[in-house]
């Protein structure tokens, strides 16, 4: 008969009746891993997660009803901490501590200074992908999207939309997906927690207002990038009759179905999913609705080409003024596949740099990249591009970029981002890795977002010279002698990825801890690149 140390000991243990649960065990284990290394262990782990959160300890007590001084022995390995606390602090932190009962990665180990060859393809765009799970909404009619990409984000709208009453199956071994919408959502059972896991869930406004008179949603999450206002939303939506009150962590919407635009809308900001939630609130909307200054960028031209897929038509499609004649019914079963990702072409572009590698990078979207490929060649990179040919499609064009080692020099002008057509705003990151290993000084100026370019500054770890200008603006310093490290995951999509670009030029062992945000926004990232001779293993701690 088992021996119970577990706090399940009792009349009822199922140990005491020679029984092994699966609950019962996972009490065993845990009981056993509270030991004062795993205790000192896991304390690291929380005080990293709530250091990169930018919260104080106070902060987190209050989080979780709790003092400051239990916090600070919590981090210093001197208090036991259950299962039900180390969960509670994951949720409040967004962060994963433990993981126990799924096979997701945690953290990675990176064997570093490894040169890279071959060639990889480029996988569809996250950004768009979303949207057009969004999109999907206004369609009564069965949707098929081809080659989504399977992430972390994709799967946060996937159950979202499950519990809701959406259908969606992967078919074709996995590769593509298949929706059918219920005839009534269910919005009251929506699934709260995975919506606040992604800022995309903002987009449902814009078809939900076509569903329903009022609803609600939880306040959108994603990457933690400073504040981010959901006004402009709120601008461009109430020109379509939507009213929206902020309370209790939700946005509480009500409709006027009789409400129509009764002139151009502006947007008062250039943003990417402000464009697109204009674009679904228009597409169903029985008139003609003109957008300016709209967004022109990738993932906006995928949503205009798959809403024309739904019978809607779009004038003006990668300008900044789109006029949308809408339908107020759409029953259509549509097949439609979204383009490859800018950004992903651009991340594995920069692992090719910082590691001094040649590498043939596959399906690019060219039209996307042109700024950003300009700028490099200036430094000095030595590449070639093929032939263009089409994506799937039958609008984005497509290339094959061979990228070779290179002597680079920091380039002439800042890097800063600018809407389509101009530099990338998620492509700013990967300059920074690139900078560092130029040589010169190179100034970086992330204008958008307040909290980005901090996180660049975790370079400095690996051997970079990245000095902090002011919230928006780092200076880079190169060539770099990259050394290996352990540390937490930037909780930034782009920043993170950098980080572990620059771990893989790094020599020696290399460690990144909890790498969820990686995986909100790339597919099998570490074993693609392993496929190309890095040396990446995922691993949990416990």
């Amino acid at each position: 008969m088992l021996l119970c140390r577990a706090p399940c000991r009792g009349r009822w243990c199922p140990a005491r009746r020679g029984l092994r649960s699966k609950v019962h065990l996972i009490c065993e284990i845990w009981s056993a891993l509270m030991t004062d290394d795993y205790l000192v262990r896991i304390g690291r782990l929380i005080r990293d997660a709530r250091q990169h959160r930018g919260w104080t300890q106070l902060q987190l007590a209050d989080a979780l009803a709790t003092s400051q001084s239990a916090v600070n022995r919590i981090e210093r390995g001197n208090q036991n901490i259950s299962l039900e606390m180390i969960a509670r602090i994951g949720e409040a932190l967004d962060s994963e501590i433990v993981s126990l009962g799924y096979a997701g990665p945690m953290h990675l180990r990176v064997v570093g200074g490894r040169r890279l060859s071959g060639s990889i393809d480029v996988k569809t765009s996250k950004n768009a992908c979303v949207a057009l799970l969004c999109a999907s909404l206004l369609n009564s009619g069965r949707t098929i999207l081809r080659k989504v990409a399977r992430i972390e984000e994709v799967y946060r709208i996937l159950e979202v939309l499950a519990s809701i009453g959406v259908r969606a199956r992967w078919i074709n071994e996995g590769s593509d997906l298949e929706i059918v919408p219920p005839a009534r959502l269910e919005l009251e059972a929506m699934d709260t927690e995975a919506a606040r896991r992604t800022r995309s869930v903002i987009m449902f406004l814009g078809p939900l207002m076509h569903r329903t008179e009022q609803f609600r949603i939880p306040y959108a999450g994603g990457c933690d990038l400073g504040t981010r206002t959901v006004q402009p939303h709120m601008s461009a939506l109430r020109h379509f009759g939507l009213d929206i009150t902020a309370t209790g962590g939700f946005y509480h919407a009500r409709v006027d179905g009789s409400a129509a635009p009764s002139r151009p809308i502006v947007l008062t900001e250039r943003g990417d999913t402000v464009t697109e939630n204009a674009l679904l609130a228009a597409a169903r909307h029985d008139g003609v609705t003109v957008i300016r200054n709209a967004s022109s960028n990738y993932m906006v031209q995928d949503l205009c080409f798959f809403l024309e897929e739904l019978g809607v038509r779009v004038e003006g499609v990668g300008t900044t003024t789109l006029t949308v004649h809408g339908v107020p019914v759409i029953d259509r079963d549509v097949d439609y596949s979204p383009s490859e990702d800018p950004v992903e072409a651009m991340s594995l572009l920069a692992a090719a740099v910082v590691t001094s590698s040649e590498l043939t990078i596959c399906r690019v979207p060219v039209e996307f990249l042109e700024i950003e490929l300009a700028v490099l060649e200036e430094m000095g990179l030595d590449c070639d591009r093929g032939p263009e040919y089409r994506a799937a499609n039958g609008r984005t064009r497509l290339v094959d970029l061979t990228v070779r080692p290179s002597k680079l020099v920091s380039p002439i002008d800042k890097i800063h981002p600018m809407p389509f057509p101009g530099l990338n705003i998620d492509n700013v990151p990967f300059f920074a890795a690139i900078a560092a290993s130029a040589q010169g000084s190179t100034l970086i100026h992330d204008w958008v977002y307040d909290n980005r370019a901090i996180y660049l500054t975790e370079l400095t770890r690996l051997g970079a010279s990245v000095k902090l200008l002011d919230p928006h603006r780092v200076l880079v310093e190169g060539p770099t002698r990259w050394r290996s490290a352990e540390m937490m995951c930037p909780p930034a999509l782009r920043p993170a990825v950098v980080v572990l670009l620059a771990m893989m030029a790094a020599e020696g062992t290399s460690v990144l801890r909890n790498v969820y945000v990686i995986n909100r926004g790339y597919e099998d990232l570490a074993e693609r690149l392993n496929a190309l001779g890095a040396r990446i293993e995922t691993f949990r701690d416990i």
